[in-house]
């Protein structure tokens, strides 16, 4: 009931932020109302993180984290030789889709009585 409770308030805070983005839109420069908009998100993550699924999420989101810092990356070669085996295939799929559909049209034609 608590966490139901700590949502609701989260989901104000949040409300209260881009509320607050537009009613300070004539009065205050653009940074004002970006940090109108960043303090009620700020507020609302406070809040979440004291809720179990809260805690779950940050802890998911810090091991995802983790995880994302032991990938290895290809390098920069192996992008290159990767783009160039993408972009040739693709070209020679192009080439046999237009020789199909060539193929297709010619026989469509003749079917129809329409060849040259």
């Amino acid at each position: 009931m608590i966490d139901k409770i700590k949502l609701v308030f989260s989901l104000l805070f949040v409300g209260f932020g881009v509320t607050g983005f537009y009613l300070l839109e004539e009065k205050q420069p653009m940074v004002v109302r970006i940090l109108a908009v960043l303090a009620g998100l700020i507020a609302a993550a406070v809040l979440l993180s004291t809720t179990k699924s809260g805690k779950e999420f940050f802890a998911f989101s810090r091991d995802s984290v983790a995880e994302a810092k032991r990938v290895v990356w290809p390098s920069r070669r192996e992008t290159i030789q990767t783009t160039v085996a993408v972009f040739v295939l693709v070209l020679v799929m192009a080439i046999f889709m237009w020789i199909v559909d060539v193929g297709f049209l010619s026989l469509v034609k003749a079917l129809m009585g329409r060849g040259a």
